[in-house]
């Protein structure tokens, strides 16, 4: 089956108008960054000095208390949405239904951005950026960005998020949402680069995807395990037992990273292969960004 058939932009279309009628303000829909500017919202008071502008003096509080307060407001500017999608070897296992499901949810999340006017760019990554489309705005723009996922593959040798992170700062125009999706099957682990994102002051949503087989393996006997971006091989008889305490292992991975994104305020969205993309963006949406396993 191709990655974008022929129906995939008719459910874009519908998925970006459930959106902005059934969820306006939640994950995606209708979001703006504010910031204090010369817009035409009132903000706050801040005090006179010299060289500033006298046309936002308050003369009526100045009138009033004899006090010299220059008028504040916020001013509106298009939200920018970064989609940072992992394209390692990891992602590429069983036939590679987690890449394909990620450049799908890449695609249908950037549509709903480009729908309501936000910009949007996308930073394909393993050991660090390996490619990058470039900051866009506008509903034309999906089918470039389509080709731009078609052409990518889950080949990248091992996942760095600190160095993704650390070339991501430096490349992004100024903070937004910052869209991470992957197995987060990374060595030096997840915890360091989400809290820099957020000292950044990036907003930070996790999308986790595993396949049903990393949940739950039915491996038992003498096998020989490769890992699939080391290259790393062994030798082994898998247990009953082993494969239980390996079970325990990964749900409590997965319980750390609800817990961990709970207590830092961070959106988390955690899923397996079986779950359809637009299925779960609505989910996503629904939920406003809550984990969903």
């Amino acid at each position: 089956m191709p990655l974008f058939d022929d129906d995939f932009l008719q459910r874009l279309d519908y998925l970006s108008l459930v959106s902005r009628r059934a969820f306006a303000g939640q994950m995606m829909a209708q979001r703006r960054s504010r910031q204090l500017g010369s817009g035409i919202e009132f903000a706050d008071h801040r005090q006179y000095t010299a060289g500033d502008d006298f046309r936002y003096l308050d003369w009526n509080l100045y009138a009033r208390h004899g006090e010299l307060l220059l008028k504040r407001f916020q001013e509106e500017q298009d939200l920018h949405v970064y989609l940072l999608l992992d394209c390692s070897c990891s992602m590429a296992v069983d036939g590679g239904v987690k890449f394909d499901l990620a450049r799908q949810l890449t695609a249908a999340l950037a549509y709903i951005a480009l729908s309501d006017l936000d910009r949007i760019a996308v930073f394909a990554f393993a050991d660090g950026v390996l490619h990058e489309f470039a900051l866009t705005r506008g509903k034309a723009r999906i089918v470039a960005l389509m080709d731009f996922l078609n052409q990518l593959q889950a080949t990248g040798a091992g996942t760095s998020l600190p160095r993704l992170v650390s070339e991501f700062v430096q490349r992004a125009p100024r903070p937004g949402l910052a869209v991470l999706l992957s197995d987060l099957f990374a060595p030096e682990g997840y915890q360091t680069s989400i809290d820099r994102l957020r000292y950044q002051r990036f907003e930070p949503h996790v999308v986790q995807i595993h396949s049903p087989q990393e949940a739950a393996p039915g491996l038992l006997g003498d096998v020989e395990l490769v890992d699939s971006e080391s290259g790393e091989q062994r030798r082994m008889t898998v247990t009953e037992q082993q494969v239980r305490a390996y079970q325990k292992a990964f749900e409590s991975f997965l319980t750390e990273l609800r817990q961990f994104c709970l207590d830092k305020a961070v959106g988390c969205s955690i899923t397996d292969t079986s779950v359809a993309y637009d299925d779960l963006v609505l989910q996503m949406l629904r939920s406003g960004g809550a984990s969903l396993s």
